[in-house]
């Protein structure tokens, strides 16, 4: 009946739909939540564009991936700039000099540079053998203790001293007075929220949402010539060599009275006791305070890490050894697949940044349909 079905109607599956029906392909897209757009759904609520499932801000230095996305929907110029909150103490994100400073009191480049290098000295690391060890050594035990330790032990359920020291490596250190947490040369929200773009995306397509392809394997597996499933892959193998580890996520999202809550789209709570990792507030994303638009209300949303069960949803894959290990068990397993491919970042248990999910779509599209 078709020559696609796509499993998962995501940022990757619908940019591989929107290719292959271009293209004359008679595609069907299934998911089994009740909205399209897989973690950057975004729901209006009061005339605010909500996040359901996190804050998602799209940023590339790749020119043809903006332009391609600008072909859908215009985005705004936001510019992702954090705080963090230790106990009282309020400090700029990422690492630059408006952070060194508030922290030490220094006021140039050379001092807070010196200040690391004697903390760095005194921790006695020469060769960082975890994140803890790699924190240290790229900003120091103040900024370690204060801001990294409890939101990164929050973050992925264990402490720091146990997690792998790469995960802390692209965080950004900058000796600069500069807030942008990204270097990209483009950055932005769009206009109108996430979902109108998988929306163009799948337009004239037919999509079922409600859909479980576990509930219906047999039919789903004879509707198509070939799938292209992006849920998890160790799911689709029935577990059979074990469970992949992930890291879940629980959103607590309130409306309230008030214009403003916290002056910020995104403040990140670094207190271990504190048990979310940050808040969000989402017209903050699209200047419906500063543009001075007539909103009274607000609306915030609380994110808590939470392990991962099976029957949870899996939003970050724990790349440990162990878990690349077993992964690469399911990758044999799919490569024997004669017509289904593997996709997103659950389908090749890997963390993508939305900057990363479109040209890993277009480069199976060029697979397949070239």
């Amino acid at each position: 009946m078709f020559d696609y079905l796509i499993v998962g109607a995501g940022l990757f599956g619908s940019v591989f739909a929107y290719e292959a029906k271009k293209r004359g392909k008679k595609v069907l897209v299934i998911d089994k939540r009740n909205h399209i757009g897989g973690n950057i759904y975004t729901e209006n609520v009061d005339g605010i564009n909500v996040h359901k499932y996190g804050a998602h801000i799209f940023h590339t230095n790749d020119k043809a991936v903006w332009d391609y996305v600008n072909g859908f929907v215009e985005f705004n110029r936001y510019t992702n700039s954090p705080v963090a909150r230790y106990k009282d103490e309020l400090y700029n994100l990422p690492f630059n000099m408006n952070t060194f400073s508030k922290m030490w009191g220094v006021k140039t480049p050379k001092e807070a540079k010196a200040m690391i290098d004697k903390q760095v000295k005194e921790a006695g690391i020469t060769e960082p053998k975890n994140l803890e060890e790699q924190a240290i050594s790229m900003v120091g035990r103040d900024i370690y203790e204060k801001l990294i330790e409890g939101y990164t032990g929050k973050q992925w359920g264990r402490p720091c001293k146990e997690l792998p020291s790469f995960i802390i490596k692209r965080l950004p250190v900058r000796f600069v007075y500069d807030n942008n947490y990204f270097n990209d040369r483009y950055q932005g929200i769009p206009e109108g929220g996430y979902t109108q773009i998988i929306e163009k995306m799948l337009e004239g397509i037919e999509v079922r949402l409600d859909t479980d392809f576990f509930e219906n394997r047999e039919e789903f597996e004879n509707i198509a010539d070939k799938i292209l499933f992006t849920g998890m892959i160790d799911e689709y193998f029935d577990y059979c060599y074990g469970e992949l580890e992930y890291r879940s996520l629980k959103f607590e999202t309130e409306e309230l009275n008030m214009e403003n809550y916290q002056g910020n789209a995104v403040v990140n709570y670094t207190e271990y006791e504190v048990p979310y990792t940050r808040i969000i507030e989402h017209k903050h994303f699209e200047f419906k305070c500063q543009n001075g638009e007539n909103i009274p209300k607000t609306v915030i949303t609380r994110e808590y890490p939470a392990d991962w069960k099976k029957g949870d949803e899996p939003y970050y894959p724990l790349n440990n050894e162990r878990n690349n290990e077993l992964y690469q068990k399911y990758s044999e397993l799919a490569k024997k697949e004669d017509n289904v491919i593997f996709g997103g970042r659950l389908g090749m248990y890997k963390y993508f940044d939305m900057k990363d999910v479109i040209p890993a779509a277009l480069e199976l599209v060029e697979q397949e349909l070239s």
